[in-house]
């Protein structure tokens, strides 16, 4: 008798641990659907404001380059960005030509 008893706890242990697998199981994978599209809008987010940057700079910029800005300042700066970055290349270019 005191087998049966010792059989049938663990028979119970087995089903509640498959029981709590499969809840478990079925809980990652929601989980992990909710990742991906947030993955996803965190992407769509990103290139949003990667596009509106852009936009923001070229209006800044054209603003500046036609008189109606106060922020002269801040179009030189932008204006210094853009050339330093232009060297980088430049150098970058001369760089691997001199490999090459």
């Amino acid at each position: 008798m005191a087998q049966k008893s010792i059989v049938k706890r663990l028979s119970d242990e087995v089903e509640r641990l498959i029981a709590d697998h499969e809840r478990v199981s079925a809980q990652c994978r929601e989980l992990t659907a909710e990742r991906d599209k947030l993955l996803k809008e965190k992407r769509r987010l990103e290139e949003t404001v990667r596009q509106l940057e852009t936009k923001l700079q070229s209006l800044e910029l054209s603003s500046v380059m036609s008189g109606n800005s106060a922020s002269v300042e801040r179009a030189r700066q932008r204006v210094n960005s853009l050339l330093r970055e232009i060297d980088r290349c430049i150098a970058v270019l001369k760089q691997e030509q001199d490999n090459n």
